[in-house]
């Protein structure tokens, strides 16, 4: 880590970003670097490759996060590039690429595990897969450059952490993330706002598609594991886009009896976006790096170029046999 807060010392301007369809880690763990950096008098901005969900209107994300594919303003040179919540740079093209021309440096602070097929990240990222969180790894860095915490860092990193927990559901050793939530709300005086922003903001009309949707849910194993397919048919009858399935999964696992769990959504033809769940029985990151994707020990994802049928029997294969041997 020092030799990145060696890095930003001697940076006078920062540009903050995040991977492409930012979430809740992403953007608090940049949101939250952005107000510290500011507070050291550092020139910084944040950029994003496209427009950030709705759902993020709390954080004040329109005053302080612009997107380059809706804007025209150019990106100006910059001595370093912070990314956060990816160590892939396909995952902010066509920003990445514009970076490389502007910025001294580039940076990735991330949690993930680096891809073995995928891009090697820059040799000054900062790779924490131990972080439950890449907001943990950003707090770090406030902690080590010595920055205060006040309520808009607080605020930030606090959602970083508990949406990418899903308030510490998907952790294996939350004392650490515990530990730094209890001293965000010494400054967040209503976490459960934020929880309220993060997971109880639904409308009706997203509870009548999920309801469809569970007609649609195939069991197996004894109903210890399940898959849902999320058909562009069934958002458009419904009204809703893909962002609106996005926490689905995380819905579907609260069925007692689940050990896990994979929603496949389709993107466009022969294209799927999976997302898979474990509670904790076994890991199901490696079906999704099976499939090139990536993500944490018990919530993991990919994006395919495959017959439904093929990604089908893939995760059944896989899941069952997980399943088998975590008996």
């Amino acid at each position: 880590m020092q030799k990145l807060i060696a890095k930003i010392k001697q940076a006078n301007s920062i540009l903050l970003s995040t991977h492409r369809q930012c979430d809740g880690d992403g953007l608090g763990a940049q949101l939250g670097l952005f107000h510290a950096f500011r507070k050291i008098n550092k020139k910084v901005r944040c950029v994003n490759v496209d427009a950030t969900p709705k759902k993020y209107d709390y954080l004040n994300t329109a005053k302080f996060i612009q997107y380059y594919e809706g804007s025209h303003e150019p990106i100006e040179p910059t001595d370093l590039a912070l990314i956060l919540d990816t160590n892939d740079k396909r995952l902010i093209s066509p920003l990445y690429e514009e970076l490389e021309k502007k910025c001294t440096s580039i940076a990735f602070i991330d949690h993930h595990p680096i891809l073995d097929e995928g891009p090697a990240p820059t040799a000054d990222s900062l790779i924490e897969t131990k972080a439950a969180s890449t907001g943990e790894i950003a707090f770090a860095i406030i902690k080590s450059l010595q920055i205060g915490l006040d309520a808009q860092i607080a605020r930030a990193i606090y959602t970083s952490i508990v949406f990418d927990t899903q308030l510490f559901r998907y952790v294996r050793n939350s004392a650490q993330s515990h530990l730094i939530a209890a001293e965000l709300l010494s400054y967040e005086k209503d976490p459960a706002e934020v929880h309220k922003f993060l997971f109880a903001n639904h409308k009706v009309e997203k509870f009548k598609f999920l309801a469809s949707l569970l007609d649609q849910m195939v069991y197996f194993a004894d109903k210890k594991l399940a898959i849902l397919k999320i058909k562009q048919s069934d958002l458009t009858a419904h009204g809703m886009v893909p962002e609106d399935s996005r926490d689905i999964i995380d819905l579907i696992m609260n069925v007692e009896s689940l050990s896990a769990a994979a929603v496949i959504l389709e993107t466009h033809n022969r294209h799927y976006k999976i997302s898979i769940r474990s509670k904790g029985a076994f890991e199901v990151r490696a079906i999704a790096e099976s499939f090139g994707g990536g993500g944490h020990m018990y919530a993991a994802g990919a994006t395919v170029d495959l017959p439904y049928e093929k990604v089908h029997a893939v995760i059944v294969e896989q899941l069952t046999q997980l399943l088998k041997h975590s008996a």
